[in-house]
């Protein structure tokens, strides 16, 4: 087979219709962006998984007698608190924060919301036993035990909110997830009819090529090689697309969060990462959807 004659027609049939070249690059562009943005927040979960795996705790916040009066839990109501929740089981360790120490960490971790730090007063935050788990799974028992004690306002698993949270991130996931696969199923079809297209305008010379003895597979090759090369283009936009939307979007609207420590930063490497996976599905779906419209639509 010679390759420069392949590779002439993949050219000639990718300029004689550029208009359905174009949109079909461009919807497999779009489609595997979102992809990429669903991986994208996979990693993300996993990284927070990582970093929040070792840092749950239980948070016991005290009523506010108590954290307006002892700056270091020398009250006999919170001395016997923190010494019950350091006898418990499944406790590790157990420290006191007073209403100053969490407004510190409050301003900390809102440094990005001037107008909030603004509208936030010490007095509107308590003081706090935080309290590491050996077995975070097991919080729900310390909870009950210690929900309505003297001196307790509040009892909070951290636990649960993580989980909430990335339950939302993974409803996130499964909607990007969706609409790349609705974009996917449009590029399918500009693909698959891209092909007869392309099959229809060059259908006499095929005809000339067959009559002389080429083979099917010969004659095919290069149509496959047009949807293979378009389904490449595109992923390399859409790869393009991810990190100029990191870039520019991602780390300026994510950027107190960020700052913080409450989010884990995504760099440029996560997009490098995903990229074999994105070109891979492009690769792979413009192959199939090239030799099954060969097959069923294209009489070559």
């Amino acid at each position: 087979m010679r390759a420069s004659f392949v590779f002439s027609e993949v050219i000639t049939g990718l300029r004689r219709n550029i208009t359905m070249t174009i949109a079909m690059i461009l919807t497999t562009a779009i489609s595997l962006g979102l992809l990429g943005g669903g991986l994208l927040i996979v990693r993300m979960i996993d990284k927070m998984q990582l970093i929040y795996s070792d840092k749950v705790q239980v948070m016991v916040s005290l009523t506010d007698d108590i954290s307006a009066n002892d700056n270091n839990c020398s009250s006999s109501i919170c001395a016997n608190l923190q010494r019950d929740l350091q006898g418990s089981s499944n406790v590790e360790a157990v420290t006191f924060q007073n209403r100053q120490q969490s407004f510190q960490r409050f301003q900390q971790l809102f440094q990005a919301e001037p107008e909030l730090l603004r509208l936030t007063r010490p007095e509107s935050l308590p003081a706090t036993l935080q309290v590491r788990l050996a077995d975070p799974s097991k919080a729900d028992v310390l909870v009950k035990a210690f929900t309505g004690k003297p001196g307790v306002k509040t009892v909070d698993d951290q636990g649960v909110f993580l989980q909430r949270f990335f339950g939302i991130l993974d409803s996130v996931r499964y909607a990007v997830f969706l609409i790349a696969l609705v974009q996917a199923a449009a590029a399918v079809l500009l693909i698959s009819n891209t092909i007869q297209v392309s099959a229809f305008t060059r259908r006499v010379e095929v005809g000339i090529m067959r009559l002389v003895g080429a083979t099917r597979w010969y004659t095919q090759l290069p149509f496959l090689i047009e949807a293979v090369v378009a389904g490449i283009i595109g992923s390399i936009l859409g790869i393009v697309g991810l990190g100029l939307a990191k870039v520019f979007f991602l780390d300026s609207a994510l950027s107190g969060p960020i700052a913080s420590g409450v989010l884990p930063r995504l760099d440029l490497l996560d997009v490098v990462a995903i990229s074999p996976i994105l070109v891979g599905v492009a690769v792979v779906i413009s192959a199939i959807t090239g030799y099954v419209t060969l097959r069923l639509y294209v009489r070559l």
